[in-house]
């Protein structure tokens, strides 16, 4: 993995294969390279490193109208020139460009191709090989592919071109993104529409294990066996301008700086003429037949459902269990008789998330998907959707969306307590309001956050954050984004824990970074903030407006105690990016992290 983009058409390809490239770079950046084909062959290009790196070693002087490209974040073999896709046969006819991972590519290396010389260490080269030795048998570069593809196992989205074929790009995919693009004259190939944007806006979905033969005047899917399928393309809707970091150093802080237009673009889209919260009746009907509801996630967004959780079952009276995807596909828990199955995803295309799906999809249970992106495959293949309307979120680190599954978990549980008869004391979208202007007021105090993180962070080793109830689901939140950015070791710790085994830890001058907003715990908390102190720890309180001491080092405005999540984690944010500018770490890109994990 990690970034696919190929084109043909009447233009040179160069620009848009790179131009694509860049805008997928966000995803994993270790190497990348890049093909194409005219009537002097087929031109090669590939480095370590960054697209700029690419750019400046591509020959300006060949002109092509086709090509694919690549930008990899290493699964097989290390991040070199030589395990850089796009990778080529041994007779160099045929070039081709991966994302996912062959399971089976061991297996189809002594079966098929015990007598090739590979020059990578990658399960990519395997694909490409295969498909030559089986052109070999079959004489036809579109049965060689199929047949190839017929013989895979694991995750893959494939883009190849033919030297001897000047007319098609050759693809296909099975639980990795592709997307093609429709234009007048030409077509595109993306793992990710984002890549494409200036070049088309309409898309054709491809299904998993379908054949896409792509000509510069038409697009042909095609099931395995060969039936040709009819499929109608879709509208991407996603505004190219967003994408654009603008006058930001960084993508991080301008996502970071966007939550307040988030949560009132989600009040915008989830309430009716009237003011009232508007959900799909289908999914309503979902949430009151389920006897509980299982959220499956990773990373971040698991973290957005340990929150999820507490909403649905405090405010909607449902039961709820929080899963990690790449878990809970291998240890399947007891299910309930009814069960309601909830997948956070910003991209929507998170792998282990996806087979959990196909799990449950096979098991006859429904699916409700919360993500970023409507067109992508949890999406499509979920019974149901509910969009964030968050915008693209182009940093690694996530930030906005993190807030946006909240917004609308917390829609979810109102509107489900709502159609249940259960009472609320508080007005959702009125509370959401006062978040987004309280959001705004935190996002305006950047000079203080920078000052915290140089104080307390700029020459640690290791932090620690805690919290109880609600605040301790945001630090471990608050731990994960300082670790991802700035690379200091941090954990998030439930503060009753520290006497049972953590505490040892603390030794004079450790951070810690305590969260004090929820008034049922203030005291506790407070009390294991004195535990950590008087063995040396340097504590940095965040408190609630109306909770706070003079001791505190940043007081938050007051927002009602069930929305806490909301406001809380845009301080820990800022403080991990300003701990990662310190410490001068590539705060959009840290190293060895991809935005969209597509291989499990």
């Amino acid at each position: 993995m990690c970034g696919i983009v190929g084109y043909i058409g009447n233009k040179d390809s160069k620009g848009i294969l790179l131009n694509g490239l860049e805008k997928l770079e966000y995803r994993g950046y270790d190497s990348a390279g890049i093909a194409t084909l005219n009537e002097d062959g087929v031109k090669l290009t590939k480095v370590k490193g960054r697209i700029a790196v690419l750019r400046e070693s591509v020959d300006e002087s060949v002109q092509a109208t086709m090509g694919i490209g690549h930008t990899r974040w290493a699964t097989h073999g290390v991040p070199s020139v030589m395990n850089a896709h796009p990778h080529q046969a041994t007779s160099g006819r045929f070039t081709l460009v991966h994302n996912g991972v062959i399971e089976n590519y061991q297996d189809l290396k002594k079966e098929y191709l015990s007598d090739v010389a590979f020059v990578s260490e990658t399960d990519t080269e395997v694909i490409v090989q295969l498909i030559e030795k089986l052109y070999d048998r079959y004489q036809d570069t579109a049965e060689a592919f199929r047949q190839a593809m017929g013989l895979l196992k694991g995750s893959y989205a494939i883009a190849m071109i033919d030297a001897e074929d000047h007319d098609t790009l050759y693809v296909s995919k099975n639980k990795s993104p592709l997307l093609v693009g429709l234009g007048e004259g030409f077509n595109v190939v993306a793992s990710d529409a984002m890549a494409t944007l200036k070049e088309t806006d309409q898309y054709l979905e491809i299904y998993d294990k379908e054949i896409v033969l792509v000509n510069r005047s038409f697009v042909e899917v095609q099931t395995l066996n060969g039936t040709v399928v009819d499929r109608k393309p879709y509208t991407a809707k996603i505004d190219a301008s967003d994408i654009e970091k603008g006058t930001y150093a960084h993508y991080m802080l301008k996502e970071t700086d966007e939550q307040p237009f988030v949560i009132r673009n989600i009040i915008k889209e989830y309430q009716d003429e009237n003011n009232n919260l508007k959900l799909d009746a289908a999914i309503r009907e979902a949430m009151k037949k389920a006897d509980r509801i299982y959220i499956i996630a990773a990373g971040t967004s698991y973290h957005a459902g340990l929150v999820g959780k507490e909403l649905l079952e405090k405010l909607a009276n449902i039961p709820v269990e929080v899963h990690v995807a790449s878990e809970f596909s291998y240890n399947m828990p007891l299910l309930s008789e009814k069960p309601l199955f909830i997948f956070l995803s910003q991209s929507g295309e998170t792998a282990d998330s996806r087979a959990v799906l196909v799990k449950i999809k096979e098991m006859g249970h429904p699916a409700l998907t919360i993500t970023n992106v409507p067109g992508s495959t949890l999406s499509r293949e979920a019974d149901y959707t509910l969009h964030l309307y968050a915008g693209p979120e182009i940093a690694v680190a996530s930030t906005k969306a993190y807030t946006a599954q909240i917004a609308v978990l917390a829609i979810l549980a109102v509107d489900t307590a709502k159609e249940k008869g259960i009472e609320l004391s508080f007005d959702l979208i009125q509370e959401l309001a006062i978040v987004a202007n309280a959001m705004e007021v935190l996002t305006d105090q950047k000079e203080t956050m920078e000052e915290l993180a140089r104080d307390y962070l700029a020459t640690a080793r290791n932090a620690f954050f805690i919290g109880r109830s609600a605040d301790y689901n945001v630090c471990v939140e608050g731990a994960l984004k300082l670790k991802e950015v700035s690379y200091i070791q941090a954990e998030g710790f439930a503060g009753g824990e520290l006497k049972h085994g953590t505490i040892a830890l603390i030794e004079e001058g450790t951070p810690i970074i305590a969260l004090a907003t929820q008034e049922n715990v203030n005291y506790a908390i407070r009390s294991n903030v004195q535990e950590v102190v008087s063995r040396g720890a340097n504590a940095m309180v965040i408190s609630m407006k109306g909770l706070e001491q003079d001791t505190d080092a940043f007081v938050l405005p007051h927002v009602h105690e069930v929305l806490t999540p909301l406001v809380s984690v845009v301080p820990l944010q800022l403080l991990a990016y300003y701990a990662a500018l310190q410490l001068d770490r590539d705060v959009d890109k840290p190293r060895n992290l991809a935005k969209s994990v597509t291989v499990e």
